[in-house]
């Protein structure tokens, strides 16, 4: 029988110990101002390989590299173009994560998939400034939750996903955007943004002068991600989601005691269902980004649902993130589409 190891939760003043663990090949999660990542020094092969067996994370998708400034990145970065350098003065530390070229036998496999690109990441949180600071090496940052379950904005999310299976969780609170970073692909020609987040295409292409690109494209069984969230289903809880796009269709739903809501407050109020049964967004989009991933935790506890509707959002580029999740979530499953 495989030994379930103790996992610790530590405070901002126990900050050293879990520099330690980490320095030892443990693996620890830690917060950032999107959702809490799951670290390993990005250098040691086995530890990162403990990433993928912790989480159940298909070994062929890539890894974000967690940094704590632009320094460290340049060790590991073949290079760093003047657009980069233009969105690392903008918007580091902060939600966007870069993919450049990787310095040749600087990464293992493990964190490029075995490509020649990599993607890094300085998130905008103290805490895990000072942890990679005091450990003096990139950590590994991909989510720390159970793959395909709904990432986690609370250092409770990843107990109960994780417990037992890695050795702490710094506690930074609740995260401050409730959704990944945005993931923009500097290795072609045009930049594209490979997986949407808070910073939008049109703000990063104000500060690049020049045309971003959105990806809209499915990578093949046979391909290799070039960042997470690109191939594998994600964002899912135990029972089926579906996105109800225009609000009064929640009214030609068959609603029971067997099926969840999730909804903007005002929508909520016309739902004739137990309190137990829904799950406040908010007042608008910007609460309801970051409060997608705790409905979904929120319904997946609950034996009793079977089925959750969640509200969908019409707002061009601003809306692209909290779509991208939601309907990875779903399935791309729609109300009478």
């Amino acid at each position: 029988m495989e030994e379930i190891m103790e996992t610790r939760i530590f405070s901002e003043e126990q900050i050293d110990d879990a520099v330690k663990l980490l320095a030892k090949g443990e693996l620890v999660a830690f917060p950032t101002e999107t959702v809490y990542g799951l670290g390993a020094i990005a250098t040691n092969e086995k530890s990162v390989k403990g990433v993928y067996a912790a989480k159940g994370r298909p070994s062929d998708n890539p890894l974000i590299v967690t940094v704590s400034d632009e320094d460290m990145m340049r060790r590991y970065a073949k290079e760093v173009p003047e657009r980069a350098e233009k969105l690392i003065k903008h918007f580091w530390p902060g939600p966007l994560t870069i993919l450049l070229f990787v310095k040749p036998g600087s990464l293992p496999d493990a964190v490029t998939g075995g490509l020649d690109t990599v993607a890094f990441r300085c998130p905008d949180d103290k805490l895990t400034h000072t942890l990679i600071k005091k450990l003096g090496y990139p950590i590994v940052g991909p989510s720390a939750n159970t793959s395909t379950k709904p990432s986690p904005t609370t250092a409770q999310h990843v107990y109960h996903d994780l417990k037992g299976k890695i050795a702490g969780i710094i506690d930074g609170g609740p995260t401050r955007v409730g959704l990944e970073s945005t993931i923009i692909d500097l290795s072609v020609k045009t930049p594209i943004v490979l997986r949407p987040g808070e910073i939008t295409p049109e703000e990063l292409s104000e500060v690049l002068g020049e045309k971003v690109l959105i990806n809209t494209g499915k990578v093949s069984d046979k391909e290799i991600p070039k960042a997470p969230g690109m191939k594998y289903r994600h964002y899912a809880p135990s029972a089926p989601v579906m996105v109800i796009d225009h609000p009064e269709d929640f009214a030609k739903i068959d609603l029971n005691e067997n099926t969840g809501v999730m909804a903007t407050k005002n929508v909520l109020a016309k739902i004739d269902l137990p309190q137990e049964n829904k799950f406040n967004l908010g007042d608008d989009l910007i609460q309801a980004d970051h409060n997608l991933f705790g409905g979904l935790r929120y319904f997946d506890d609950k034996k009793n649902i079977h089925q959750i509707y969640v509200e969908g959002f019409d707002e061009g580029e601003a809306s692209l993130a909290y779509m991208n999740r939601l309907n990875k979530a779903a399935a791309g499953h729609h109300f009478n589409k």
